[in-house]
């Protein structure tokens, strides 16, 4: 089985590469940050790696059946939000934020940009 057969974001790169690019020529908000009620402002210019830094996620997460291609199944996500959210449905993360907003839960911690420095390469 090669690597391609087993993940199938890498199955056609290309047309994975242009949605990303189409997602970020959109500007986008993080997704998961506005369903608790802050921002998600996206700073587009920074580095891969970097927790705050744009990322494509899928709606309905691969392992659980979602396409990695279909333009309806993906939003801009900060690496981290996105690392929070793991597999969990879109309906798992409303709950989660709901319960945060309404005080029946805490706020999910997100890991601090501030770690180390993130304009240089590692």
């Amino acid at each position: 089985m090669t690597r391609n057969q087993r993940n199938p974001r890498n199955a056609n790169g290309s047309r994975r590469r242009s949605l990303r690019r189409w997602l970020r020529s959109l500007g986008r908000p993080c997704w998961i940050c506005r369903e608790f009620g802050r921002p998600g402002e996206i700073d587009y210019s920074l580095p891969a790696r970097h927790p705050m830094a744009f990322e494509m996620d899928e709606l309905v997460p691969v392992s659980l059946g979602g396409d990695p291609l279909d333009p309806s199944n993906v939003d801009a996500t900060h690496r981290a939000c996105n690392e929070w959210r793991s597999n969990m449905t879109v309906e798992q993360v409303r709950a989660i934020a709901r319960d945060a907003r309404s005080g029946k839960r805490a706020k999910p911690r997100v890991p601090s940009a501030a770690s180390r420095d993130w304009r240089r390469p590692l």
